[in-house]
Protein backbone atom coordinates (compact mmCIF):
# COMPACT_ATOMS: atom_id res chain seq x y z
CA UNK A 1 0.00 0.00 0.00
CA UNK A 2 3.23 2.47 -0.36
CA UNK A 3 3.58 4.25 -2.89
CA UNK A 4 6.71 4.98 -4.59
CA UNK A 5 6.62 8.43 -3.60
CA UNK A 6 6.30 8.30 0.16
CA UNK A 7 2.97 10.03 0.10
CA UNK A 8 0.84 6.97 0.26
CA UNK A 9 -2.33 7.35 1.74
CA UNK A 10 -2.10 5.29 4.64
CA UNK A 11 -2.78 5.45 8.40
CA UNK A 12 -0.72 8.11 10.25
CA UNK A 13 0.13 8.19 14.08
CA UNK A 14 -0.81 10.43 16.45
CA UNK A 15 2.23 10.88 18.87
CA UNK A 16 0.16 13.10 21.02
CA UNK A 17 1.37 12.97 24.53
CA UNK A 18 2.42 9.50 24.53
CA UNK A 19 5.59 10.46 25.64
CA UNK A 20 4.23 10.98 28.80
CA UNK A 21 1.93 8.03 29.35
CA UNK A 22 1.24 8.95 33.48
CA UNK A 23 -0.12 12.07 31.75
CA UNK A 24 -2.70 10.66 29.44
CA UNK A 25 -5.56 10.14 31.68
CA UNK A 26 -5.44 12.96 33.97
CA UNK A 27 -5.37 14.74 29.93
CA UNK A 28 -8.08 12.81 28.79
CA UNK A 29 -10.07 13.37 31.84
CA UNK A 30 -9.40 17.17 31.81
CA UNK A 31 -10.55 16.74 27.64
CA UNK A 32 -13.62 15.17 28.01
CA UNK A 33 -14.62 17.84 30.92
CA UNK A 34 -13.86 20.82 28.56
CA UNK A 35 -15.45 18.66 25.98
CA UNK A 36 -19.19 18.61 27.64
CA UNK A 37 -18.77 21.91 28.85
CA UNK A 38 -18.09 23.31 25.43
CA UNK A 39 -21.21 21.23 23.97
CA UNK A 40 -23.50 22.68 26.98
CA UNK A 41 -22.41 25.43 26.72
CA UNK A 42 -22.29 26.50 22.91
CA UNK A 43 -25.56 24.96 22.62
CA UNK A 44 -27.40 26.51 24.85
CA UNK A 45 -26.10 30.04 23.20
CA UNK A 46 -27.41 28.67 20.40
CA UNK A 47 -31.11 27.80 21.79
CA UNK A 48 -31.20 31.08 23.66
CA UNK A 49 -30.55 33.43 20.95
CA UNK A 50 -33.30 31.59 18.72
CA UNK A 51 -35.84 30.99 21.23
CA UNK A 52 -35.70 33.85 23.25
CA UNK A 53 -36.91 36.90 20.20
CA UNK A 54 -35.61 39.95 22.25
CA UNK A 55 -32.24 38.22 21.57
CA UNK A 56 -32.68 38.28 17.54
CA UNK A 57 -30.31 41.10 17.37
CA UNK A 58 -27.24 41.16 15.47
CA UNK A 59 -25.20 40.46 18.18
CA UNK A 60 -26.71 37.65 19.45
CA UNK A 61 -26.37 36.31 15.74
CA UNK A 62 -22.98 36.49 15.30
CA UNK A 63 -22.69 34.66 19.25
CA UNK A 64 -24.31 32.36 17.84
CA UNK A 65 -22.25 31.61 14.59
CA UNK A 66 -18.98 31.81 17.43
CA UNK A 67 -20.99 28.90 19.30
CA UNK A 68 -21.66 26.69 16.16
CA UNK A 69 -18.12 27.38 14.79
CA UNK A 70 -16.65 26.09 18.26
CA UNK A 71 -18.95 23.59 18.31
CA UNK A 72 -17.56 22.00 15.13
CA UNK A 73 -14.52 22.32 15.78
CA UNK A 74 -14.21 20.68 19.17
CA UNK A 75 -15.66 17.56 17.61
CA UNK A 76 -13.54 17.74 14.59
CA UNK A 77 -10.58 17.08 17.14
CA UNK A 78 -11.63 15.61 20.45
CA UNK A 79 -13.46 12.64 19.70
CA UNK A 80 -10.02 10.90 18.05
CA UNK A 81 -8.26 12.28 20.25
CA UNK A 82 -10.14 10.61 23.37
CA UNK A 83 -10.15 7.41 21.08
CA UNK A 84 -6.60 7.80 20.81
CA UNK A 85 -6.05 8.78 24.38
CA UNK A 86 -8.11 6.31 25.73
CA UNK A 87 -6.82 2.93 23.51
CA UNK A 88 -3.90 1.50 22.63
CA UNK A 89 -3.35 2.65 19.57
CA UNK A 90 -3.02 5.82 18.31
CA UNK A 91 -3.79 5.63 14.98
CA UNK A 92 -6.02 8.19 12.62
CA UNK A 93 -6.93 6.97 8.91
CA UNK A 94 -5.53 9.45 6.27
CA UNK A 95 -8.97 10.72 5.66
CA UNK A 96 -9.65 11.68 9.14
CA UNK A 97 -6.41 13.32 9.21
CA UNK A 98 -6.94 14.85 5.97
CA UNK A 99 -10.71 16.01 7.53
CA UNK A 100 -9.12 17.33 10.93
CA UNK A 101 -6.36 19.25 9.33
CA UNK A 102 -9.53 21.16 6.77
CA UNK A 103 -11.63 21.82 9.47
CA UNK A 104 -9.10 23.50 11.85
CA UNK A 105 -7.82 25.17 9.26
CA UNK A 106 -11.45 26.49 8.03
CA UNK A 107 -12.73 26.84 11.52
CA UNK A 108 -9.87 28.82 12.68
CA UNK A 109 -9.23 30.89 9.97
CA UNK A 110 -13.15 31.70 9.74
CA UNK A 111 -13.34 32.55 13.98
CA UNK A 112 -10.73 35.28 13.22
CA UNK A 113 -12.86 37.40 10.98
CA UNK A 114 -16.01 36.45 12.64
CA UNK A 115 -14.18 37.99 15.65
CA UNK A 116 -13.41 41.34 13.40
CA UNK A 117 -16.95 41.38 12.04
CA UNK A 118 -17.91 41.34 16.21
CA UNK A 119 -16.05 43.66 16.96
CA UNK A 120 -16.75 46.44 14.23
CA UNK A 121 -20.76 45.44 15.41
CA UNK A 122 -19.89 46.89 19.40
CA UNK A 123 -18.14 49.70 17.54
CA UNK A 124 -21.17 50.41 15.73
CA UNK A 125 -23.61 49.71 18.77
CA UNK A 126 -21.28 52.38 21.06
CA UNK A 127 -20.23 55.00 18.66
CA UNK A 128 -23.26 55.04 16.54
CA UNK A 129 -26.35 54.19 18.68
CA UNK A 130 -29.03 56.39 17.08
CA UNK A 131 -28.33 54.34 13.45
CA UNK A 132 -27.18 50.76 14.87
CA UNK A 133 -30.27 49.22 13.61
CA UNK A 134 -29.99 51.32 10.00
CA UNK A 135 -26.19 50.20 9.74
CA UNK A 136 -26.37 46.45 11.64
CA UNK A 137 -29.44 45.46 9.46
CA UNK A 138 -30.48 41.82 8.72
CA UNK A 139 -28.63 41.68 5.27
CA UNK A 140 -25.22 42.85 6.22
CA UNK A 141 -24.88 40.79 9.10
CA UNK A 142 -25.75 37.94 6.92
CA UNK A 143 -23.05 39.33 4.45
CA UNK A 144 -20.41 39.68 6.77
CA UNK A 145 -21.21 36.30 8.19
CA UNK A 146 -20.50 34.34 4.82
CA UNK A 147 -17.69 36.70 4.11
CA UNK A 148 -16.25 35.53 7.08
CA UNK A 149 -17.20 31.35 6.31
CA UNK A 150 -16.38 31.99 2.93
CA UNK A 151 -12.84 33.68 3.76
CA UNK A 152 -11.82 30.54 6.15
CA UNK A 153 -13.19 28.00 3.66
CA UNK A 154 -10.80 29.52 0.91
CA UNK A 155 -8.04 29.86 3.12
CA UNK A 156 -8.23 26.04 4.07
CA UNK A 157 -8.53 24.72 0.55
CA UNK A 158 -5.64 26.49 -0.23
CA UNK A 159 -3.40 25.26 2.44
CA UNK A 160 -4.76 21.85 2.54
CA UNK A 161 -3.77 21.41 -1.21
CA UNK A 162 -0.16 22.74 -0.85
CA UNK A 163 0.75 21.02 2.24
CA UNK A 164 -0.75 17.39 1.52
CA UNK A 165 1.10 17.94 -1.84
CA UNK A 166 4.87 17.06 0.04
CA UNK A 167 6.29 14.47 -0.31
CA UNK A 168 6.31 12.74 2.92
CA UNK A 169 9.20 9.42 2.36
CA UNK A 170 7.47 7.49 4.10
CA UNK A 171 6.88 9.37 7.25
CA UNK A 172 3.82 8.47 9.24
CA UNK A 173 4.16 10.00 12.70
CA UNK A 174 2.51 13.45 13.37
CA UNK A 175 4.25 15.36 16.70
CA UNK A 176 0.81 16.49 18.02
CA UNK A 177 -2.44 15.48 19.41
CA UNK A 178 -4.26 16.19 16.06
CA UNK A 179 -3.57 16.65 12.48
CA UNK A 180 -2.44 20.42 12.55
CA UNK A 181 -0.39 22.49 9.93
CA UNK A 182 2.89 22.73 11.55
CA UNK A 183 3.49 19.20 12.35
CA UNK A 184 2.23 18.12 9.02
CA UNK A 185 4.72 20.29 7.20
CA UNK A 186 7.87 19.12 9.48
CA UNK A 187 6.70 15.65 8.48
CA UNK A 188 7.45 16.19 4.58
CA UNK A 189 11.09 15.48 3.47
CA UNK A 190 11.45 18.44 1.68
CA UNK A 191 11.50 22.59 2.01
CA UNK A 192 8.81 24.12 0.50
CA UNK A 193 9.59 27.79 0.02
CA UNK A 194 5.73 28.59 -1.49
CA UNK A 195 4.22 27.47 1.48
CA UNK A 196 6.23 29.36 3.97
CA UNK A 197 4.83 32.35 1.76
CA UNK A 198 1.22 31.67 1.68
CA UNK A 199 1.37 30.78 5.27
CA UNK A 200 3.02 34.23 5.54
CA UNK A 201 0.52 36.12 3.67
CA UNK A 202 -2.96 34.57 4.65
CA UNK A 203 -1.55 35.27 8.53
CA UNK A 204 -1.06 38.52 7.78
CA UNK A 205 -4.86 38.21 6.26
CA UNK A 206 -6.51 36.31 8.70
CA UNK A 207 -4.56 37.31 12.05
CA UNK A 208 -2.96 40.74 11.64
CA UNK A 209 -5.62 42.22 10.25
CA UNK A 210 -8.81 41.22 11.58
CA UNK A 211 -6.64 42.09 15.42
CA UNK A 212 -5.74 45.62 13.94
CA UNK A 213 -9.18 46.24 13.06
CA UNK A 214 -10.62 45.11 16.50
CA UNK A 215 -7.84 47.23 18.27
CA UNK A 216 -8.96 49.96 16.20
CA UNK A 217 -12.69 49.28 16.71
CA UNK A 218 -11.85 49.48 20.56
CA UNK A 219 -9.59 52.76 20.56
CA UNK A 220 -12.85 54.17 19.17
CA UNK A 221 -15.30 52.27 21.52
CA UNK A 222 -13.29 53.50 24.68
CA UNK A 223 -12.58 57.44 23.38
CA UNK A 224 -16.65 56.77 23.22
CA UNK A 225 -17.61 55.34 26.56
CA UNK A 226 -15.08 58.05 28.75
CA UNK A 227 -17.72 60.78 26.82
CA UNK A 228 -20.81 58.72 28.64
CA UNK A 229 -22.71 59.91 31.96
CA UNK A 230 -24.89 57.44 32.46
CA UNK A 231 -23.42 54.42 34.62
CA UNK A 232 -26.02 52.39 33.68
CA UNK A 233 -25.19 52.64 30.49
CA UNK A 234 -21.95 52.53 30.67
CA UNK A 235 -22.19 49.48 33.00
CA UNK A 236 -23.71 47.65 30.10
CA UNK A 237 -21.28 48.80 27.44
CA UNK A 238 -18.97 46.84 29.52
CA UNK A 239 -20.44 44.02 30.04
CA UNK A 240 -20.91 43.15 26.12
CA UNK A 241 -17.78 44.46 24.82
CA UNK A 242 -15.07 43.22 27.95
CA UNK A 243 -17.22 40.05 27.22
CA UNK A 244 -15.76 39.74 23.35
CA UNK A 245 -12.54 41.49 24.42
CA UNK A 246 -11.99 38.75 26.60
CA UNK A 247 -12.38 36.19 23.66
CA UNK A 248 -10.39 37.86 21.66
CA UNK A 249 -7.53 38.38 24.32
CA UNK A 250 -7.77 34.37 24.93
CA UNK A 251 -7.89 33.38 21.22
CA UNK A 252 -5.41 35.88 19.38
CA UNK A 253 -3.25 36.06 22.81
CA UNK A 254 -2.86 31.92 22.07
CA UNK A 255 -2.67 31.64 18.59
CA UNK A 256 -0.21 34.57 18.29
CA UNK A 257 2.52 32.93 21.03
CA UNK A 258 2.33 29.82 18.59
CA UNK A 259 2.39 31.23 15.40
CA UNK A 260 4.42 34.09 15.49
CA UNK A 261 7.13 33.30 17.83
CA UNK A 262 10.11 31.50 16.21
CA UNK A 263 9.78 28.09 16.68
CA UNK A 264 12.98 27.45 17.60
CA UNK A 265 12.22 29.31 20.96
CA UNK A 266 9.41 27.08 21.93
CA UNK A 267 9.28 23.74 22.39
CA UNK A 268 7.56 20.82 20.80
CA UNK A 269 6.11 19.88 24.48
CA UNK A 270 5.36 23.82 25.46
CA UNK A 271 4.03 24.04 21.29
CA UNK A 272 1.32 21.26 22.42
CA UNK A 273 0.34 22.78 25.69
CA UNK A 274 -0.71 25.82 24.00
CA UNK A 275 -2.44 23.91 21.04
CA UNK A 276 -4.56 22.46 23.72
CA UNK A 277 -5.39 25.39 25.63
CA UNK A 278 -6.96 27.73 22.44
CA UNK A 279 -8.51 24.08 20.99
CA UNK A 280 -10.31 22.96 23.78
CA UNK A 281 -10.09 24.88 26.99
CA UNK A 282 -10.92 28.42 24.79
CA UNK A 283 -14.21 26.83 23.07
CA UNK A 284 -15.42 26.24 26.48
CA UNK A 285 -15.01 29.30 28.17
CA UNK A 286 -16.64 31.30 25.37
CA UNK A 287 -20.20 30.51 26.46
CA UNK A 288 -19.22 30.97 30.09
CA UNK A 289 -18.11 34.32 29.31
CA UNK A 290 -20.50 35.44 27.45
CA UNK A 291 -23.27 33.93 29.31
CA UNK A 292 -21.70 35.25 33.55
CA UNK A 293 -21.27 38.51 32.25
CA UNK A 294 -24.48 39.40 29.96
CA UNK A 295 -27.26 40.02 31.96
CA UNK A 296 -29.75 39.48 29.16
CA UNK A 297 -28.36 36.25 28.70
CA UNK A 298 -28.88 34.92 31.87
CA UNK A 299 -31.90 36.62 32.18
CA UNK A 300 -33.39 34.84 28.95
CA UNK A 301 -32.32 31.56 30.36
CA UNK A 302 -34.17 31.88 33.37
CA UNK A 303 -36.91 32.82 31.59
CA UNK A 304 -37.24 29.75 28.72
CA UNK A 305 -36.21 27.59 32.14
CA UNK A 306 -39.39 28.78 33.79
CA UNK A 307 -41.46 28.62 31.28
CA UNK A 308 -40.62 24.83 30.78
CA UNK A 309 -40.73 24.34 34.40
CA UNK A 310 -44.45 25.85 34.02
CA UNK A 311 -45.59 23.59 31.11
CA UNK A 312 -44.01 20.58 32.88
CA UNK A 313 -46.59 21.38 35.52
CA UNK A 314 -49.48 22.35 33.90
Amino acid sequence: MEASNGSSRTDFILLGFSDRPQLERIISAFVFIFYIVTLVGNTTIILVSYLDTQLHTPMYFFLSNLSFLDLCYTTSIIPQMLVNLWGPKKSITYGGCVLQFFFALDLGATECLLLAVMAYDRYAAVCQPLHYTVIMHSQLCQKMVLTAWLGGLGSALILCTLTLKLPRCGHQKVDNFFCEMPALIKMACVYSKVIEVVVFALGVVFLLVPLSLILISYVVITQAVMKIKSEARWQKIFNTCGSHLTVVTLFYGTIIYMYMKPHSSTSQDEGKFFTLFYTIVTPSLNPLIYTLRNKDVKSAIKKILWIQKWAAKS
